[in-house]
């Protein structure tokens, strides 16, 4: 490469791709912008000169860039301390199509989610590999592992991501599609059909942290629990089903950070019970997974 200015042409030929590897790999879009920034500086100090695969070489440099973030962020751990904060959050978002809430759910939120429980060597090679098809050899560079081991991080990443459901197959796809239509029931704040879902003597506990004002620990039944639900249509947006231990939930994230985790009891086609779970030290014992896309 002869100059300067053909560096910067090809990095803003690869800039979309590059934000799109970031993204994944940080589940936030500011991080990913200040990622590709960074990138920018160090492939300017670097010799670019005998490179031949640009685009693998910028790759690289993004992931080895996204690498020190990830780990930086895992010694400051970053939460939600309380649902008075999550309520700020929610607040202030809007319906923006370019928006990071709007780009969370293009990825996948629930998928965010899952990747915020790996360690920052197994997102990285799970992210390259599985999402973006990047050689085993590369990945290995930049987590400063051998291939073998690159490849058994991304494996690892791969069965956490997945998950293994504890219900048989035919309970959880029947299951998720009772939990699916909840949820969009949930986000319309539409209180017949919430009615509908919900066993007449359903209850829902939560602890503390996940409820707001003077919120009760618990409610029994089906009139009450429907109208709470109707009445958290801004949360409710952030809401998208997962397997919590094996079992059919869902998370409550906005812009990809993690809040609530609900669990659910069905039974037949009405939900018996649900668990809200907020506190975060509970939030970091739980398994969570990507649960299959329902069937066309």
């Amino acid at each position: 490469m002869d100059n300067q200015a053909e560096l910067a042409e090809h990095f803003d030929r690869s800039r979309t791709h590059l934000r799109a590897v970031a993204y994944r790999m940080l589940g936030s879009a500011d991080e990913a912008d200040d990622a590709i920034q960074e990138a920018w500086l160090r492939a300017c100090r670097a010799d670019a000169g005998a490179v031949a695969n640009m685009m693998g070489w910028l790759s690289t440099i993004v992931g080895r860039v996204c690498l020190d973030m990830l780990r930086s962020r895992r010694r400051r751990r970053e939460e939600f301390a309380d649902l008075s904060e999550l309520d700020l959050v929610v607040a202030h978002d809007t319906p923006d199509p370019a928006n990071e809430a709007v780009l969370a759910d293009s990825v996948g939120l629930a998928l965010l989610v899952v990747l915020d429980t790996l360690g920052p060597a197994e997102r990285i090679a799970f992210v390259l590999h599985d999402l973006f098809a990047v050689p085993f050899a590369e990945i290995a560079e930049i987590v400063e592992r051998s291939p073998a081991t690159a490849k058994k991080l991304a494996s690892r990443a791969r069965h956490r991501v997945h998950g293994t459901g504890t219900a048989a197959a035919i309970d959880l796809v029947e299951q998720r599609e009772v939990v699916d239509a909840f949820l969009a029931a949930s986000r319309s704040g539409d209180l017949a059909r919430l009615l509908e879902l919900l066993a007449p003597d359903v209850v829902r506990r939560a602890d503390s942290l996940a409820l707001s004002g003077d919120g009760r620990t618990e409610l029994r039944g089906a009139r009450l629990v429907a109208e709470e639900t109707a009445s958290n249509i801004r949360l409710a947006r952030f809401a998208r089903p997962v397997l919590v231990n094996g079992s059919i939930g869902a998370v409550v994230a906005p812009l990809g950070r993690l809040a609530l985790v609900l669990g659910f009891v069905v039974h037949g086609d009405r939900i018996a019970e649900i668990n809200v779970i907020g506190d975060p030290v509970h939030l970091r014992q739980l398994e969570l997974a990507v649960v299959d896309p329902p069937s066309s």
